[in-house]
């Protein structure tokens, strides 16, 4: 007799510390090598040059991402090798305050959440950088307590970004907090191809 799929928990991983987006990844590695579906959505980025996209074609069709955020001026060059992340900031939200089209792609990728919810086409959702997105007011606290409710009950949900409201995490089965104990940004190493992006 095969076991059955016990998908279904919420997942949450917050915290100051590095490491959220890339447990979220591990977990999506681990459900593919099983033959499950996973999609990650991901909030407040839109940097074409990032690993995990590269994984995705890889790993199609078990594993897709779909990006809503900013993207990057030299983002090309630093896919194919060429230029490295210069920490410019323009592909993030932490400088300057989120505009109409922040809110807009917030919107389009929570609509997309909720699609795939709804139709059941994945055994796994992960909401990369959601606290991001609920910190800079481009979701509410109050949508994403209600996605979770109405989520089904046999899909695993996984949300990751600092400051997750207590609201959201009281629903949750796991949260794990990312300590910043020690970073080598401190000593001036800047972003690694293959490590931070």
């Amino acid at each position: 007799m095969k076991i059955k799929k016990e998908f279904g928990l919420v997942q949450i991983y917050t915290g100051n510390g590095k490491g959220k987006t890339t447990a979220s990844l591990g977990l999506a590695a681990r459900a593919v090598g099983h033959g499950f579906r996973v999609h990650m959505i991901q909030f407040t980025k839109g940097r074409c040059y990032a690993g995990e996209l590269a994984l995705a074609q890889r790993l199609a069709p078990h594993f897709s991402i779909s990006q809503f955020g900013r993207g990057c001026r030299i983002g090309v060059l630093i896919k194919q090798g060429y230029k490295k992340c210069t920490g410019c900031g323009d592909c993030f939200l932490k400088d300057r305050g989120p505009d109409e089209d922040d809110f807009e792609h917030a919107r389009l990728g929570f609509e997309e959440a909720l699609e795939y919810l709804s139709e059941g086409r994945c055994d796994m959702l992960i909401l990369d950088e959601i606290g991001n997105a609920i910190r800079y007011n481009l979701v509410t606290t109050d949508q994403v307590v209600k996605l979770i409710k109405d989520k089904p009950d046999n899909i695993e949900l996984i949300l990751t970004g600092r400051a997750i409201p207590e609201q959201i995490t009281e629903l949750a089965d796991l949260v794990t907090e990312m300590r910043e104990v020690k970073h080598p940004y401190k000593k001036g190493v800047t972003s690694r191809r293959g490590i931070e992006y």
